[in-house]
């Protein structure tokens, strides 16, 4: 029987031997990288990063490493009974690999938008089908529209933040540490899926130090993608379908916490899709016109536009 103190200690040893990890296997990866996820320039030339320079973009290949030992380390360590046959728990990994799968492909291949477009509505499709879905009305296909239009939006939120230094780590690392806020006051840090969050947050903090400001690498397509199906699903279990606020019946609240927890990526995928079509061109096109760009171009430097969005996110 693991006593609380025993679980404590094993939940840091585990946050800082993978957060080492993360930080070693990224040091390697930029010693041998040569060209998977440098891609800083779209076919007609225009630069889609906001540096000049090319980085290679491979930190989710440790975010999707770090996830695998969590589960692994969970029932190895917490044997608190087996996690396969949990049918939530099979489809959350299942969604989780596909959205790594492509983005990995994409960074390799730089694949077509709307192929990307079918897997984001694929990895909705198999957590609707895990019994992860938004469940706000009584109305089954409205859940499931809304469950489909919120994954397809985090994952191209974060695919689209990380497009200057730091910025989606740091926006990712705040939704991740809101999730297991509400999991420690909930009493709830038994479970496989705070076990993840804590891995997911060791691998973004020993990646956090190769992105910062000047970064020598990127999280890629790979990075951005796992993570937008990851903090989506999580999102769901924790934000929208949260038992403690369901039992209100309070709407506007299942709809307040979320869009709260996940307001910087929200803002910036809505007001650049908003201006890109009243140009009419394609929101599925990179460019300089983020958020991020517009406090840049106002004279902010990229580490103090990095602590605003950190610090709006904190708040």
């Amino acid at each position: 029987m693991i006593t609380d103190d025993n679980r404590i200690l094993l939940y840091a040893l585990f946050f800082l031997s993978t957060a080492a990890f993360s930080f070693v296997i990224n040091s390697i990866f930029l010693k041998f990288a040569k060209t998977l996820g440098i891609r800083n320039y779209q076919n007609d030339g225009t630069i889609i990063r906001w540096g000049p320079q090319s980085k290679p973009a491979l930190g989710g290949i440790t975010f999707y490493i770090v996830f695998l030992l969590s589960i692994a380390s969970y029932s190895i360590f917490l044997p608190t009974g087996s996690i396969l046959p949990n049918k939530q728990f099979i489809g959350f990994v299942i969604a989780m690999n596909l959205g790594f799968l492509m983005g990995f492909a994409d960074d390799a291949f730089n694949t077509r938008p709307f192929l990307k477009l079918a897997v984001q509505m694929s990895c909705a499709g198999i957590l609707i089908l895990a019994d992860i879905y938004i469940k706000v009305c009584s109305i089954p296909a409205l859940n499931y529209l809304l469950t489909i239009f919120w994954v397809v939006g985090i994952m191209n939120s974060l695919n689209m933040l990380d497009n200057m230094d730091a910025i989606a780590t740091l926006v990712a690392i705040m939704a991740v540490i809101s999730a297991m806020f509400i999991c420690i006051l909930q009493d709830d840090i038994e479970n496989i899926y705070f076990f993840m969050l804590i891995g997911v947050l060791s691998s973004l903090v020993g990646f956090l130090i190769h992105n910062w400001h000047p970064s020598k690498m990127y999280m890629g397509d790979a990075g951005s993608q796992f993570l937008g199906v990851f903090l989506a699903a999580i999102g769901m279990i924790y934000f929208w379908n949260n038992e403690s606020i369901q039992k209100t019946n309070s709407v506007p609240e299942m709809f307040i916490i979320p869009i709260i927890v996940f307001i910087m990526p929200l803002i910036d995928t809505t007001t650049v899709v908003i201006k890109r079509i009243s140009k009419g061109s394609s929101p599925f096109i990179g460019g300089k016109d983020h958020t991020t760009h517009g406090l840049a171009y106002r004279g902010f430097s990229e580490r103090w536009i990095a602590f605003t969005f950190a610090f709006i996110s904190f708040l």
